[in-house]
């Protein structure tokens, strides 16, 4: 019925006749006694209804301000003395209260909106004026009070909840019994429905989040990188970043002072782990400092040699590194299950967990993952495997027993590969070929890999 009489030209010129009837009013200055009184009201209803228009934008744009606002900015300026921010604080920190005050305002001026309108159409058309009251006040609610406030709020959510915090306080307020009794009526629909709310934000939503404020702008790309570090920080133990036993360089306890300050000078390493007999049986490690010093006085090795830590494979190295700071210790031996050396990690090897890579003086700067062309890629055997993964988009590699490239091509392939062995995996978006470049002994040194 709505839109045949929206459609009806006799109605259009209806609302064109009381339209012209206010205009006719405002120049008239010889109107009779009960036309005026008449006119007058019709004013005061229009203004009443543009308040209530203005009122339903209000709550509407509080409502979406408060929703998608950064409540970290906005704590950020009750710190520094804010007092509108203050008050916008303690509004989201009681959100449901804001939430019913906003939808008691909103649909309580929405409804007395309507309400007038028709009282106003009726006046001026008769009983037709019931419909046009009920499609005007529906545009202008729509486009008025719902689209153009929410998408104002939208893009300004802080600017918008300081803006209107003041007036929100004191509604919240004024509302206080109703929303006592809103509260009540919640926790009821709660329990009868047994719906548990969960607050809690999992890692990957924080690591998203993290990835939506750099793209708006609110951090770098190298921001971003060190906040997802520290964020997977926790979840990293010690068997994805030691350094394996057959790079390890270690002293003798019987080798003489002149072969291990040669080997100082030719690794450039402050510290050296000792071993007794062979590198499994390690009993402790030398510091640069502490072996120059004994080198000039004539001291013996044994009185220099300090405890060292031994850690397993699992341990998360959160937990190491708060365990080589109360030792006092830059360096942990990795052991296996028979208690052999499986390899070693350093403090450097934690905190390059969370800054990247750390090259000093003696350092060879080599890059794991170099791109030959378009396609093809060298890789190092030593490269993490979940680096890899991410870097060519092939998802996640799992709780495998392989952490790099190397030990993943040997266990996929069954052994020591040839060079030029090699194997095809698919990902979501294409085939990719990892081939074996270089094998030296048992160890696959650099792979290659080709997008097919």
């Amino acid at each position: 019925m709505l839109f045949n009489l929206a459609r009806s030209s006799g109605e259009l010129a209806s609302v064109a006749v009381a339209f012209a009837r206010i205009v006719r009013f405002m120049r008239s200055r010889r109107i009779a006694p009960e036309k005026r009184n008449m006119d007058i009201n019709s004013i005061v209803l229009i203004a009443a209804l543009l308040i209530l228009f203005a009122l339903s934008a209000f709550f509407s744009g509080s409502e979406t301000a408060y929703s998608s606002l950064n409540r970290i900015k906005i704590k950020n300026l009750a710190d520094s003395g804010d007092k509108r921010a203050k008050k916008a604080l303690a509004l989201t920190e009681q959100y449901d209260k804001l939430l019913s005050t906003v939808l008691i305002g909103n649909n309580a001026v929405n409804i007395s909106s309507s309400a007038l309108a028709t009282v106003l159409f009726v006046d001026l058309l008769g009983k037709a004026g019931v419909g046009i009251a009920t499609l005007v006040t529906t545009v202008f609610v729509i486009i008025a009070g719902e689209i153009s406030p929410k998408t104002l709020a939208k893009e300004a959510p802080e600017s918008f909840a300081l803006f209107a915090a003041p007036c929100l306080c004191a509604l919240v307020f004024l509302f206080s019994p109703i929303n006592h009794a809103l509260r009540l009526w919640k926790n009821f629909i709660m329990k009868l429905f047994k719906v548990k709310p969960d607050h809690s934000v999992t890692e990957a939503e924080l690591l998203t989040f993290v990835e939506e404020v750099r793209q708006e702008g609110g951090i770098n790309e190298r921001e971003e990188d060190m906040i997802k570090r520290t964020i997977e920080f926790d979840d990293i133990t010690a068997r994805e970043i030691f350094t394996p036993r057959i790079d390890v360089i270690a002293a003798s306890v019987y080798d003489s002072m002149e072969d291990i300050d040669k080997k100082f000078q030719e690794t450039g390493f402050s510290r050296l782990p000792i071993y007794r007999e062979n590198i499994d049986n390690i009993t402790g490690l030398i510091l640069l400092k502490d072996f120059y010093q004994a080198y000039r006085n004539k001291r013996t090795l044994s009185d220099i040699i300090k405890p060292v830590v031994f850690i397993t494979e699992n341990m998360r190295i959160t937990k190491l590194l708060r365990v080589l700071q109360k030792k006092k210790s830059h360096m942990a031996i990795l052991v296996d299950e028979f208690g052999g050396t499986r390899g070693v990690i350093t403090i450097e090897d934690i905190i390059e967990e969370l800054v990247g890579e750390i090259w000093d003086e003696h350092d060879e700067v080599v890059e794991e993952m170099v791109k030959i062309d378009e396609n093809t890629w060298k890789v190092l055997g030593k490269t993490a495997l979940e680096d890899l993964f991410d870097a060519f988009s092939l998802g996640q590699p799992g709780e495998q027993r392989h952490t790099t490239v190397a030990n993943w091509v040997m266990e996929t392939v069954g052994g020591v590969p040839e060079e030029g062995d090699g194997f095809t995996i698919e990902s979501s978006e294409e085939k990719i070929r990892i081939t074996a470049l270089k094998v030296t002994g048992h160890r696959v040194m650099e792979v290659e890999i080709k997008k097919m």
